[in-house]
């Protein structure tokens, strides 16, 4: 087979180009013989919490696999690296947009908006901005329900019949409000870039996506329905048949039963229906999924009897190989079901992963709470501005730390960097034993501008945190004992995740390893469906480059 490398064409021009929104030359078909688009599929596959090393661990061991077959029947980037931060909302957004957080706007699930209006405004006259941006399950109409408040009857046994339109399903209540409009701003409408499932729509083609939350309503880019069919069980609601309170990630068998559903869907769709096979509709030309049991495997100390986690570095444990296993079994019900369908011959299978997950070395873990440390950092604030509330407006620290804080001038920003590196204490290690920890387990801080440099972003910038702390390797901010993991942070470990592109059109037995990024996963997805990569908003602003198929 002939092996060239693809590129994007030549970054084109000034500003002055229809406002530098597009390039304006088109990429040409990619790949030698493929079919015409509407006859192309590319099926993406996200392992949360997978590893490159994870991947070629089992592959050693099981060299007739499905992963493996994957793997020795396309290319393996076995330097690809997700997005910083490694939280799953940008480092799904990336793989559809071609974009980094500073370019989509998108730094987690979980953040703050200084210009938003706080939720429930109706009257937004004299409304002081600033509001947290909560696009988790929280905002579903009922959390607790795996269908997000659809309130079907039968569940989970019946959540296949789940809408494929979930923004349905979100409370507008509890979403921020625009000040301009005084309206609710909806998961879709927050995201500065457009997808590829709009590409392919405005293209006529169609498309589907399952995902964990109602909140993945984002992927459907500005437009709200660039996703034809998109299926989101609620990962967080109350698993049933466990204890009450016990969502779909506190057991690992749980969550197995979670992926299942999904996978089901996208089983659906391959035989050409929708997801809930109710309407033939055609197999949609970019569809996929996420699985979550490898990435809860990893967090889990210990789940149905089995230890979670990694036994030394890079090696995982017993639970980890058992989803290693169970993923390894879906993939290949997916592969055989397209090869049944005679699709294998046109569709491309992408397999790689949100995130990573830190540490994979047992030893290095320190359980650090990030409570006291936002107490103290407040109360020392307070202390020298005695009118002034809390410094902190907004954190998120799973394994790093994003703070927003409501007075953002340089000198607040310095003095929360310069307290935050101050602090020490002690942490858990992997047996609950004390370890200490200095600089608040933060081994770099960014603040103020240099958090916005950070990113690509002007300084000000109403949704880029005002500090961005890099953990220690093995730190984990957690107030109890129930984590062994986490991701969120840009350590190796959040960071290295695998990137195979496998099947129809991907030259066979190739291993490349250049550095590459997950986020140039979006126009290569366009290119071998024959469409323009340089469709992609981000594709623009970040020079983001096709992968190399050589």
């Amino acid at each position: 087979m002939t092996r060239r490398t693809l590129r994007l064409a030549a970054m084109l021009g000034s500003a002055g180009m229809l406002g530098a929104a597009f390039f304006a030359q088109a990429v040409a078909s990619p790949l030698k013989g493929a079919p015409t688009s509407q006859l192309r599929h590319v099926l993406l596959l996200s392992v949360d919490g997978l590893h490159q090393s994870d991947l070629a661990f089992y592959i050693a061991a099981h060299p007739g696999s499905a992963l493996a077959r994957l793997v020795g029947n396309g290319t393996e980037y076995t330097h690809a690296g997700t997005t910083t931060p490694s939280d799953s909302f940008p480092g799904m957004v990336a793989q559809v947009t071609g974009g980094g957080p500073g370019t989509t706007g998108v730094y987690y699930d979980d953040t703050w908006n200084a210009k938003l209006l706080p939720a429930g405004t109706t009257n937004c006259k004299g409304v002081k901005p600033g509001v947290e941006i909560d696009f988790t399950e929280d905002l579903d109409r009922n959390k607790a329900s795996i269908d997000a408040g659809q309130g079907l009857k039968g569940l989970p046994g019946s959540i296949l019949q789940m809408t494929g339109t979930p923004q349905s399903l979100i409370d507008p209540s509890k979403l921020p409000v625009d000040p301009k409009t005084c309206k609710p701003v909806y998961p879709h409408s927050y995201l500065e870039a457009n997808t590829i499932f709009e590409v392919a729509q405005d293209a006529g083609l169609r498309t589907a996506w399952a995902d964990k939350h109602a909140a993945y309503d984002i992927l459907n880019g500005p437009t709200g329905t660039g996703i034809d069919d998109l299926f989101t069980p609620e990962i967080n609601s109350d698993a049933n048949g466990y204890p009450a309170g016990n969502d779909w990630t506190t057991d690992n068998k749980a969550t197995e039963q979670y992926d299942t559903y999904k996978v089901q869907a996208v089983l659906n769709e391959i035989d050409g229906f929708n997801h809930q096979r109710t309407d033939r509709v055609g197999t949609p030309s970019i569809f996929g999924m996420n699985f979550q049991a490898v990435s809860t495997a990893e967090k889990l100390p210990t789940s149905d009897g089995l230890q979670g986690g990694y036994v030394s570095k890079n090696v995982p444990g017993p639970l980890v190989i058992k989803n290693l296993d169970f993923v390894n079994s879906e993939i290949g019900r997916m592969v055989a079901e397209l090869k049944k369908r005679h699709l294998d011959k046109v569709t491309t299978i992408i397999l790689s992963a949100k995130h990573g997950q830190s540490p994979t070395d047992p030893k290095a873990l320190n359980r650090i709470d990030d409570g006291p440390l936002l107490d103290g950092l407040n109360a020392a604030w307070k202390k020298l501005h005695p009118t002034a509330g809390d410094l902190v407006a907004h954190a998120v620290d799973d394994d790093g730390m994003l703070i927003w804080l409501n007075d953002r001038s340089a000198a607040a920003t310095d003095f929360a960097k310069s307290y935050l590196l101050a602090q020490h204490g002690n942490g858990t290690d992997i047996n609950k034993a004390p370890k200490a920890f200095t600089q608040s387990g933060l081994s770099k801080v960014y603040a103020g501008a240099e958090a916005a440099k950070y990113f690509g972003v002007k300084p000000g910038d109403a949704r880029v945190p005002d500090i961005f702390g890099i953990a220690q390797y093995g730190v984990v901010y957690t107030g109890g004992t129930g984590k062994v993991a986490e991701h969120g942070g840009a350590h190796a470990d959040d960071l290295d995740v695998p990137l195979v592109i496998s099947g129809a059109f991907a030259p066979r037995q190739v291993v490349d390893n250049q550095a590459v990024q997950t986020k140039q996963i979006a126009p290569t997805i366009l290119a071998l469906l024959g469409l323009d990569p340089t469709a992609l908003v981000a594709v623009h602003k970040d020079g983001t480059q096709l992968l190399p198929v050589r």
